[in-house]
């Protein structure tokens, strides 16, 4: 009946003048069904009570990326953990989705073996593997989000402490071998993921490279990328590698993903980018992303980091985001696992779930006053749980997570939400 309401007001309203004889009754029969419509349109455009309301968007940059980092749901989810909104069981992608997450990163190890073999004879599958990130950013994209995947080129961690070289690649002795290893595996990983619709909107290449990448107990003879000995070389024909492969598949996909590259601390991101664009010849990239832990971070002040933004956005002309940070909402555990963030607060922001939700907003304003396009919250799904790692066994990031020790989604999610 819409439809036809529609097109008789169309008709009447948009023709040009036209001359016809009409029977009077079907005259009358035209002006009644008009009259009908003009109240049925009236009512279908008046607001419903039994319809939920459309609410327009609550900040006035609907494209900033209000991100997570949830690598460990899925093994979470299989070893017991349980994620509530309001006592309610829930799917974790779903209520980070609803809360307003846009984005979702996942780390990607090349053959992180230890992931099973940590569990014994109880071990079932790697995680943070191809197929466990393909899971992931299956069930991210069902709900909407947007994906950042990172690429750790190593079978464990990559971090400033830690660049471990991949067991597979441990024999190389020429840069141009390990740059062919580098692009053909970024590349054929890409690839499997764009067959399946599943292209991420971001990639970054390297994890927290503050000196490089690839060069942790290196054997005699392999290539390494540390810059920090002056390897600035080797860094940048490895790096530049990653980003023709990830260039070539997008060239064939209808995303066009856009690549960052990684340090931690910004009082860090000056030094580095100015030798990776110089020193490593590196320029094709798009975003400049930095870790920030303020409880560890304490060369750049808090209020303080809308400055360092703009500066990096001007000076390097690239776009700026935080790709790590965290808050402790309890001093508390709930496992035997120790916690890895804690010590003293920072000054008006107690280790409180308001707390935490107000050093989420604060830092948010921070960027955004800079310019900056997203902030990414890491491990907010880490909670309590039989998970394993090399280390311990449940979380040591539970005081910091979005849930409580009940599994509730906890007042932190409302950061996305709060009407900068």
């Amino acid at each position: 009946m819409y439809e036809f309401c529609y097109f008789m007001y169309v008709f009447f309203t948009q023709q040009q003048p036209f001359e016809m004889k009409l029977h009077a009754a079907f005259m009358m029969t035209m002006i009644r069904q008009i009259t009908f419509c003009s109240v049925l349109l009236l009512f279908c455009c008046s607001s419903d009570p039994d319809q939920e309301e459309v609410k327009p968007p609550v900040t006035t940059t609907d494209d900033f990326l209000y991100g997570a980092d949830l690598s460990y749901v899925n093994q979470v989810l299989d070893k017991d953990g349980v994620f509530k909104v309001g006592g309610t069981t829930k799917d974790p992608y779903k209520i980070f989705a609803e809360k307003g997450t846009k984005l979702t990163r996942f780390r990607l190890w090349h053959n992180p073996s230890w992931t099973k073999e940590v569990y014994g004879d109880d071990g079932t599958q790697l995680y943070n593997d191809y197929q466990d990130v393909e899971k992931s950013i299956t069930r991210a994209r069902a709900e909407g989000m947007k994906i950042l995947l990172d690429f750790h080129y190593s079978d464990t961690w990559a971090d400033p402490s830690k660049q471990f070289i991949p067991e597979a690649w441990t024999e190389i002795t020429s840069i141009e071998v390990l740059k062919d290893s580098v692009y053909n595996y970024t590349f054929k990983t890409l690839k499997m993921l764009n067959a399946k619709g599943l292209m991420p909107e971001f990639v970054q290449l390297g994890n927290e490279s503050n000196c490089g990448m690839l060069y942790s107990e290196a054997p005699e003879g392999f290539p390494n990328g540390n810059g920090c000995d002056g390897q600035w070389s080797n860094l940048g024909q490895i790096i530049n590698a990653g980003i023709k492969a990830v260039r070539d598949v997008a060239a064939t996909s209808t995303v066009k993903t856009k690549i960052i590259l990684h340090v931690a601390d910004p009082k860090n991101v000056d030094w580095w980018f100015t030798n990776i664009t110089s020193s490593a010849s590196v320029t094709n990239f798009d975003i400049i992303g930095f870790s920030y832990y303020p409880l560890w971070h304490t060369t750049v002040t808090f209020n303080k980091i809308s400055d360092n933004v703009a500066a990096f956005k001007s000076k390097f002309n690239k776009d700026v985001i935080i790709l790590e940070t965290a808050y402790p909402w309890t001093v508390n555990g709930n496992d035997g696992y120790n916690n890895l963030l804690g010590g003293t607060p920072l000054s008006g922001y107690p280790f409180s779930e308001q707390g935490q939700y107000d050093f989420m907003v604060a830092l948010t304003k921070e960027v955004k006053d800079g310019k900056g396009i997203g902030v990414i919250y890491w491990e907010p799904a880490w909670i309590s749980s039989k998970m394993k790692d090399l280390w311990g066994t449940g979380s040591a990031w539970e005081n910091a997570a979005f849930f409580n020790y009940n599994g509730n989604a906890m007042k932190a999610f409302d950061y996305a939400t709060y009407k900068y």
